[in-house]
């Protein structure tokens, strides 16, 4: 029998506190062990109770989320979702919150949750699933091997360095993945580099706001009908795909088709459009996230002769995406986080 998992619920909203606790209780892996209205509370029920996992929102009385989620991570850490509003603000926030320690986040605009409520209820507890089961397995690892958990990594030189593009796909544990990996890229880094990251619309455009702030090379939000230049990031907006136009000069497009898909943005999508434009001279990173967004699109990749990086299991957050990558026998490399910008550095010229 699966071991149940322990959820502590924090909202100063009693509505949302109500709503949360209706789609975990269908779960039934899950347990409310506590609820909170406010940040104080949360820190010394997290003491008190020791959930597996926090459901945290941001702004609440007495004591905020982000006060409450470093007093968490200082005296007791614990996995938590942080719970964000769909606002310039709460993105933000969120992004902070992210720094600060959180896994990741859910969506709180309730017009957002009653048009998807299903997708929604589906996001949330396959993320507290993967989150918990990823803590667990860390630390099963590190209590029989007294260190860490490890895991595989190697590299196949690729047979050429003439790649003429960079495409990056994550999600879970991504924003702050990037942090570790965008501004350690050359400023001279002479091709584009075009970045898939599930998010919702507003996030998208801080969290490259908050890159362009932190790197050497220029990033931002990528826009419709822009040309692409050379040593430039570009990040899919949220609920959107971005594909190229692949007349002279080449154009980024941004579009709601196909709509089918899984996510939106989608890395299967993006990847598909660079492969048509830029062949084997590719060069794409799979890294933390859930699900197996991108495999399609390095399939095909790897069918034209491109090159691709899966991130390893020990750095990841969740080891979904790159997973998928490594099982189907599609890396070229397995590198962890941290040497993933020093390999593009190396071998993009």
């Amino acid at each position: 029998m699966m071991e149940r998992i322990k959820i502590l619920i924090v909202d100063d909203s009693a509505f949302m506190r109500k709503s949360l606790e209706i789609m975990l209780k269908e779960e039934p892996t899950f347990e409310i062990v506590g609820k909170a209205n406010n940040g104080l509370q949360a820190v010394e029920l997290n003491k008190k109770l020791s959930p597996d996992i926090i459901t945290l929102d941001i702004e609440m009385p007495v004591m905020d989320g982000l006060t409450a989620l470093e007093k968490i991570m200082k005296e007791k850490p614990t996995s938590v979702l942080m719970v964000s509003s769909l606002t310039t603000d709460g993105a933000e926030a969120t992004l902070k919150a992210l720094e600060l320690g959180a896994v990741d986040f859910i969506p709180k605009g309730m017009s957002y949750v009653n048009m998807n409520i299903t997708k929604v209820k589906q996001d949330l507890h396959t993320k507290i699933k993967s989150i918990v089961r990823r803590q667990r397995l860390k630390r099963l690892a590190s209590r029989s091997r007294g260190t860490a958990a490890q895991s595989r990594t190697f590299v196949k030189e690729p047979v050429h360095k003439n790649f003429r593009a960079v495409a990056i796909g994550i999600s879970t544990g991504g924003p702050l993945s990037l942090q570790k990996v965008i501004p350690v890229l050359r400023g001279d880094l002479h091709v584009p580099v075009f970045i898939v990251q599930h998010m919702p619309p507003k996030f998208t455009f801080s969290l490259a706001q908050r890159l362009n702030s932190l790197s050497k090379i220029n990033v931002k939000e990528a826009e419709d009908g822009e040309t692409v230049q050379p040593g430039m990031v570009y990040i899919a907006p949220g609920g959107k795909h971005m594909t190229l136009q692949k007349n002279s000069p080449l154009k980024i497009r941004l579009s709601d088709y196909p709509k089918d898909t899984l996510h939106k943005p989608s890395v299967d999508v993006m990847v598909s459009s660079l492969v048509e434009t830029f062949g084997r001279d590719l060069f794409c990173t799979i890294m933390t996230g859930m699900g197996h967004d991108g495999l399609e699109g390095v399939k095909k990749l790897k069918q034209v002769g491109g090159y691709c990086v899966a991130q390893d299991e020990a750095s990841s957050v969740i080891y979904g995406m790159p997973k998928a990558i490594v099982d189907n026998n599609l890396a070229d490399a397995i590198l962890p986080l941290e040497k993933i910008p020093e390999f593009i550095n190396k071998v993009v010229r």
